[in-house]
């Protein structure tokens, strides 16, 4: 273990506790001048919170993170109550970062139930029809009917984990479906990925594939190919699909092939590089967790191994020297230079939370072994092919 990620996760530690502080009963989004922006429990990006503050109290086992985590768990039973903002696919990063998260640390049932019934809510997204999982809006939504997106891989797992909770194997049988689909049609030949791809939705037939933050509908825009990477690993987990780790694996490798010289992402692989071309180190910052699932699956003797470790580690070691704010002490973000929605001028180059939890799991998993809570560590793994 090299001692700067040592050093980094503690870092992470105090930030974390300051942040607690700062952020009360709200959640972190994304960033402007150097401060978060606050929500009340109404984003997609709310579960990360919750994940880092369970992360902290794996860490530390300092009961002010494990306070902290459950009250926002307690916000999430209200939201999902209210149907808060919860028309979207997200449903997943919400509830396992939070609910499923707090059932895998304390065994507590109330937790438990609330993340099976957000998968619940995750299901009801499912669009028999067109057999997908309908990425934005309602059914028949004019824009976004028939639209499946390649972050959605990320959500899955809470479906998988749903069938081994319950016995039930429709949730299982359902992210498996749709984990196929983004295989055969986000996935491109030349194994870079789309963001979006839209079906009929009354037959299911393919009509294309488009973007809607990358910089044009033919580019590979970084973050997608990112939860490309680290999805596809989980649903191999899940199923033992061996298509599933192969995805994972030339999704990786496309990634790391297209690196610039330090190592971290610029926000689009496709977009011209200039002086002020904004990076994504949210995009590193989850191809480093994903790459150590997907490292997991591979064989010991494997001929990816040492290619794989080395850009893992390479990736790491850029994220601390050259875009924490482990020299800066008193800021409210773990990771600069992210970005969100570049196309859309939306925190171009800024904290995002999603980068600082995936940093914060990356790190915990070098340092400690502990996973993410994308499923039950040391489960067997759900067998639902057929």
């Amino acid at each position: 273990m090299e001692p700067m990620w040592k050093s980094a996760l503690d870092d992470i530690v105090s930030k974390t506790k300051a942040n607690i502080a700062r952020f009360g009963n709200q959640f972190p989004h994304v960033s402007k001048d150097d401060k978060y922006l606050l929500n009340d429990n109404t984003d997609w990006t709310d579960g990360f919170w919750s994940g880092i503050l369970w992360l902290c109290y794996e860490y530390t086992k300092d009961p002010v993170f494990a306070q902290a985590a459950s009250q926002t768990v307690d916000s999430f039973r209200e939201r999902l109550q209210a149907m808060r903002v919860l028309d979207h696919h997200d449903i997943g990063f919400l509830y396992s970062l939070s609910a499923k998260a707090q059932w895998m640390i304390q065994q507590d049932e109330k937790a438990k139930k609330l993340a099976i019934d957000a998968a619940d809510a995750l299901l009801a997204r499912w669009r028999e029809d067109g057999q997908y999982i309908q990425a934005w809006g309602s059914k028949g939504d004019a824009v976004n009917g028939g639209r499946i997106i390649i972050d959605c891989l990320m959500n899955l797992p809470l479906l998988y984990w749903a069938s081994e909770q319950t016995g039930d194997v429709k949730y299982a049988a359902i992210a498996h479906k749709h984990a196929e689909l983004s295989r055969r049609y986000l996935v491109r030949g030349d194994d870079s990925s789309y963001h979006t791809f839209v079906f009929d939705e009354a037959t299911g037939a393919p009509i294309g594939g488009s973007t809607h933050q990358g910089y044009t509908n033919g580019s590979t825009w970084t973050r997608g190919q990112a939860w490309g990477v680290y999805g596809f690993a989980l649903s191999y987990r899940y199923t033992k699909q061996e298509s599933f780790l192969e995805t994972s694996r030339r999704l990786a490798h496309y990634f790391i092939d297209h690196l610039p010289e330090d190592q971290v992402a610029y926000w689009d692989f496709d977009a011209p590089i200039e002086t002020a071309t904004p990076r994504d180190s949210s995009a590193s910052a989850i191809v480093a967790a994903g790459l150590q699932e997907l490292l997991e699956h591979l064989p010991e003797d494997h001929v990816d191994r040492e290619k794989l470790t080395t850009a893992l580690h390479q990736m790491v070691h850029s994220l601390i020297v050259n875009y924490s704010t482990v020299n800066e002490p008193d800021a409210e973000g773990l990771l600069q230079h992210g970005s969100y929605s570049v196309q859309h001028g939306n925190s171009p180059d800024d904290y995002m939370i999603w980068g600082d939890y995936y940093y914060t799991e990356a790190l915990m998993r070098l340092v400690t072994g502990t996973t993410g809570y994308w499923y039950e560590r040391e489960a067997k793994a759900a067998s639902i092919q057929g």
